[in-house]
């Protein structure tokens, strides 16, 4: 799953998270990477992320441009 690996995001990217209310529905909410809020290189469960606006999730889908 793409999103695990904090070397493969960064400031200014565009990302679709699961925000921690839509965890038990999976609905994924597209945005740009503001900070990367996980200190560990992996996640097993995605790395949690801000997004431009505040709102905060871990990554699942890094869609390709």
């Amino acid at each position: 799953m793409p999103g695990r690996t904090r070397a493969d995001i960064a400031p200014g990217m565009k990302v679709k998270v699961v925000k921690k209310e839509d965890q038990g529905t999976g609905k994924l909410t597209e945005g740009i990477v503001e900070s990367l809020l996980t200190k560990s290189p992996h996640h097993p469960r995605g790395i949690k992320v801000r997004l431009v606006g505040g709102e905060v999730g871990r990554v699942r889908e890094i869609p390709e441009e």
